[in-house]
């Protein structure tokens, strides 16, 4: 008689392929690793003997499904320009949790909760690793993404000023130019500070920073309080012929700038053979120190100058080898105002509004060109930048193809506001499948490794796109058509079964 079993194993297995046809193009349009192969093996064998020549004689028990592996491969990655969407290129999971069970999912369409968290379709937190003050923390683990408008960019106070200017070299001495940028303190308040330009003489102009005096604390002058005047620093400026910026110096209390040319008396000097009215040329290295050059009967060579300006004198010590001068010996001054050097390390002190003392650059240089010129032009700012600046609230983000999630602030800054990790397993055919595009780990997959994308053949992410599922319809309907003729060859077998043990019952008849 024949074994209805062996049709009826058949028609199970094939009823199983088709219903994962079924759904694998039900999910054709859901998003990441939809895809389910349906794996056939038979059953176990019955031994009815075995020929002459000692070969078995064997009858299978039918076919059943062997396994059910899933297609984990890369689906079609689609833009959608929404800026919480994101999509895989390559391997990995992301990692995702809610009421405190974590799962994997290759589904980025993501979005943010009302508590600011960037949270999966189904609520789940997606998890990375946080930002500290704009920098990533990969030592402080997994934690949930927090993205959300409630986000604040901390203030940053001024470091470095810079201004394009033209300093109009037809004014005449005493003729005055002011140029206003705003800078920040450390509690992220605004303050004027005003660039003032007075020429002095032709080619050479002095300088003068200040902010409002209301900003600032007085200050006790032999215990008694003072106001302050709001005058940050002082100096001098020095053009060539051609209106480039040759020389800087910084204002310092007790130490004038050196301007145009004057007259010296040689002083504290050993005496000795040497000419006199020879010219010597000086610039100023810093406030009180000037690097002297020029040549008397022969190389006069470097000297360094210990004191600054006494009485209208300069005292300093001619290097060893040099020719000597004599006591009385005439010099004539004839220098810029100073070497060519940004400004830097300009205080603030006392806030008004309790914030932190300050110090910041001017600089005057980008790179090696000077940013302030003096041509026969109407005098002009034509750009300001500071790097300061007030807090801001979180007005968008955007997501790299490491996983770093970067904010743009309202007050112009961007920073890191975490970043979105990926996972691997040691073997990804034994994750489970739960539903809702999530997969968890099994004994057989092996924990979860998460680290940042693009390593350790981990892929990357592309922010404001979507993974598609990777449902391929044209192979499906190919499985379904195979399926289709294997489910009714298996029907039509019962069919037979049926007749024949009609038929042997009609026997007896």
């Amino acid at each position: 008689m024949p074994t209805f079993s062996i049709p009826l194993s058949g028609l199970t297995a094939d009823s199983t392929a088709l219903s994962a046809i079924a759904n694998n193009l039900a999910n054709q349009n859901t998003t990441g690793y939809k895809d389910v192969r349906v794996l056939f093996s038979d059953l176990f064998y019955q031994n009815l003997g075995t020929t002459g020549a000692g070969d078995p004689v064997q009858i299978g028990a039918g076919a059943q499904i062997g396994s059910m592996p899933g297609t984990f491969t890369q689906g079609s990655v689609t833009s959608t320009g929404v800026p919480t969407d994101v999509a895989i290129q390559g391997g990995g999971f992301f990692a995702v949790q809610k009421d405190g069970v974590t799962s994997y999912t290759r589904a980025g369409n993501f979005s943010v909760s009302s508590d600011n968290f960037l949270v999966t379709s189904d609520g789940q937190q997606v998890l990375g690793f946080p930002a500290v003050n704009g920098v990533i923390a990969t030592d402080q683990g997994l934690t949930p993404l927090e993205l959300g408008a409630g986000t604040i960019s901390p203030p940053s106070a001024t470091t470095s000023v810079q201004l394009t200017t033209n300093l109009n070299a037809a004014d005449g001495v005493g003729d005055t130019f002011s140029t206003p940028v705003t800078v920040y303190d450390s509690l992220g308040a605004s303050h004027v500070l005003t660039f003032n330009f007075t020429k002095t003489a032709p080619n050479t102009w002095n300088y003068s920073l200040s902010i409002p005096a209301a900003d600032l604390n007085p200050t006790l002058v032999g215990g008694v309080s003072t106001p302050q005047t709001g005058v940050l620093a002082t100096g001098a400026l020095g053009f060539d012929g051609n209106g480039v910026l040759t020389a800087t110096s910084a204002g310092t209390a007790g130490v004038p700038a050196f301007a145009g040319t004057g007259n010296g008396t040689i002083s504290n000097v050993a005496a000795g053979a040497g000419a006199k009215n020879e010219t010597i040329t000086i610039t100023a290295v810093d406030a009180t120190h000037f690097s002297v050059s020029g040549s008397v009967s022969g190389a006069l060579g470097t000297a360094t100058v210990g004191t600054p300006f006494v009485s209208g004198e300069i005292s300093f010590t001619l290097n060893a080898g040099s020719t000597a001068f004599v006591p009385d010996d005439a010099f004539t001054i004839a220098t810029t105002p100073g070497m060519l050097n940004n400004i830097t390390a300009i205080p603030i002190t006392g806030f008004a509004d309790g914030a932190s003392d300050m110090t910041f650059d001017w600089n005057v240089l980008s790179g090696a060109t000077p940013l302030l010129t003096q041509v026969a032009a109407p005098s002009s700012t034509s750009a300001t930048q500071q790097n300061g600046s007030a807090s801001g609230a979180l007005v968008s983000f955007n997501i790299g193809e490491d996983g770093i999630v970067t904010g743009s602030f309202s007050n112009g800054t961007t920073a890191a506001l975490g970043q979105i990790v990926l996972a691997t397993f040691a073997d990804q055919q034994g994750l489970q499948r739960v539903g809702n595009t999530d997969f968890v780990p099994t004994l057989a997959s092996g924990p979860a490794v998460a680290g940042i994308p693009g390593t350790s053949g981990r892929g990357t992410l592309s922010g404001g796109a979507l993974e598609l599922s990777n449902v391929d319809i044209a192979t499906e309907f190919a499985n379904l058509i195979v399926a289709q003729r294997a489910f009714e060859a298996n029907a039509k077998a019962v069919t037979t079964f049926d007749q024949i043990t009609q038929d042997t019952i009609n026997l007896k008849q």
